[in-house]
């Protein structure tokens, strides 16, 4: 049942997005569409997992005064190979993510759950916990990715769903990413109220 609590905690009771509101870097600038919000969150989720289970093996070996730039090296280290992934096979989607999948290495979401979690706990909890809080970092950018791009132009995926000229343009500008973002909040803290 703890396993359980902690994949699920990172979609619910500690989303990076909804409630702890990190991540908000890429969160703004990269979900003008929904395809762009999830590559950027299933790149993270695949960061956040091996970074923690990297770091779940090599605690005992790092020494305290070392611990942080170690554990950025390890997080800079997925990173690249992320990069360099989605760089030879989704090269549009690499070209759409641009500057912020570098900043995935210094997104504080990657780098609190190795330090406060991974740093702390086994392998498997580790691994178990970044795919929790990657994916429900995931969900979030997809969710408001889709909203701005079914707001912004009529589609959603890149399908159109209204003709083209439906859309509201702020929703695709980054005025449109607080305003939706701002929207979404609310109304989920609404509902954690009246749950």
């Amino acid at each position: 049942m703890n396993q359980w609590n902690n994949f699920s905690k990172g979609f619910f009771k500690e989303n990076a997005v909804f409630t702890l509101l990190l991540g908000m870097c890429p969160t703004l600038g990269v979900t003008s569409s929904a395809i762009n919000g999830l590559g950027m969150g299933l790149a993270t989720t695949f960061v956040l997992v091996m970074s923690n289970i990297a770091v779940a093996l090599v605690k005992d070996f790092i020494p305290d005064k070392v611990r942080i730039p170690a554990f950025v090296v390890i997080i800079a280290s997925f990173v690249t190979v992320v990069e360099l992934t989605m760089q030879a096979y989704v090269p549009s989607l690499y070209d759409s993510l641009g500057l912020f999948i570098p900043l995935i290495v210094v997104n504080c979401i990657v780098l609190g759950r190795a330090e406060s979690f991974a740093s702390k706990n086994n392998v498997g909890s580790s691994a178990i916990d970044g795919l929790g809080m990657g994916l429900g970092f995931a969900m979030a950018l997809t969710i408001l990715g889709t909203i701005r791009e079914f707001l912004g132009s009529g589609k959603a995926f890149g399908l159109s769903i209204f003709p083209e000229d439906y859309g509201m343009i702020i929703f695709v500008l980054a005025p449109g990413a607080f305003i939706a973002l701002g929207y979404l909040i609310a109304i989920i803290n609404k509902t954690k109220k009246t749950a």
